[in-house]
């Protein structure tokens, strides 16, 4: 009878472990379908010095082949789920350009990133938003001037009004070296022939109503309504910092009546970019208050003041006739 208990016990000890082995062998094997179906999945991609580009990817991969347009000088090129490559010379400081890029994971998966960028600019300069120009009256357009604090390159410098919503990135500016204290007028229409973008140091080669032969002349085509009374104006760097920002209100409400005012309005003063004169996120009523303003009464900076309070009292409405596009501003007041 004895023989009998140790031979079923045999039995289920053996059965025991098939079954556990074929529990074994069939979590392998499931593991090892789900590795080999997960594909990687890009990211981003992001300039992160003047000599250093990065890509990111859900998975490790190897890069198969990589071209950049145009071409940079290729030193070395680090495999993983973050690619770093590394190159000399080549565009100006944010200079607009693109990579091809095949890479293959483990598996043999592979995948395909054709994606637009900017080279790093580490010499965007300090600056200060100036004048605006809220009113459109032919042949007068919608303006921003600002003025630069400091020499350096505007290149992936990013201008923002939240007024347009759908796309509040109004202008990504190329690659220009600038003075200390230079005025540079972005023109938001372009109505005639001979308006030119002053990308040289030729600051009389822009012709038209607004163009300045001593400051910087850009222009932004069409013919569309860019700025608005109520509206807010911000320049952010590639690192995603406010430089400077204006907001602007028809009215002294208590609050926004577009959510994405209200939006920018917390963003701007997280940014330590904009606030109240009690320190906390702007309303309506500490905007830049825009009733009065016409296409010869623009909203400009007190230039006389030495620092940026980042609050409506650095800024006043001019005279009638006084807007001054690529000059100082003129200080006598409307209100």
């Amino acid at each position: 009878m004895k023989k009998i208990y140790r031979f079923l016990a045999g039995l289920f000890l053996i059965s025991c472990m098939v079954c556990s082995c074929a529990s074994g062998i069939t979590e392998a094997v499931s593991e090892i379908l789900d590795s080999s179906t997960e594909t990687p999945v890009f990211i981003s991609c992001k300039a992160v010095s003047e000599t250093e580009i990065l890509f990111e990817f859900s998975l490790p991969v190897k890069v198969m082949s990589l071209n950049f347009n145009p071409q940079l000088n290729l030193e070395d090129v680090e495999n993983g789920s973050t690619i770093k490559v590394s190159y000399s010379g080549g565009p100006e400081p944010g200079e607009r350009i693109s990579a091809d890029l095949l890479a293959e994971d483990e598996n043999g998966n592979t995948i395909n990133v054709l994606v637009p960028l900017r080279t790093k600019n580490s010499r965007i300069p300090n600056l200060i938003i100036t004048e605006l120009r809220t009113e459109y009256s032919k042949p007068r357009g919608e303006f921003i001037e600002f003025k630069t604090l400091e020499a350096g390159n505007l290149g992936a410098l990013r201008l923002f009004v939240a007024g347009n919503n759908k796309n509040p990135l109004l202008y990504e500016f190329p690659s220009v070296e600038t003075k200390k204290g230079e005025y540079i007028t972005l023109h938001l229409r372009t109505l005639e022939e001979n308006n030119r973008n002053e990308l040289g140091s030729d600051l009389a080669e822009s012709g038209g109503v607004d163009s300045s032969p001593t400051a910087r002349d850009l222009w932004i085509p069409g013919s569309a309504k860019l700025l608005r009374k109520t509206d807010a104006v911000y320049f952010l760097d590639q690192d995603d910092n406010v430089l400077d920002a204006v907001m602007l209100s028809e009215t002294k409400d208590s609050w926004w009546n577009r959510d994405y005012f209200a939006e920018t309005a917390e963003f701007l003063f997280s940014k330590g970019a904009w606030k109240s004169p009690d320190g906390n996120i702007g309303s309506p009523a500490d905007a830049v208050q825009s009733t009065g303003t016409t296409a010869t009464r623009t909203i400009c900076r007190d230039e006389s003041l030495a620092e940026n309070s980042g609050t409506a009292a650095d800024w006043y409405i001019t005279v009638t006739s006084g807007a001054t596009p690529g000059k100082p501003n003129n200080p006598n007041r409307f209100n």
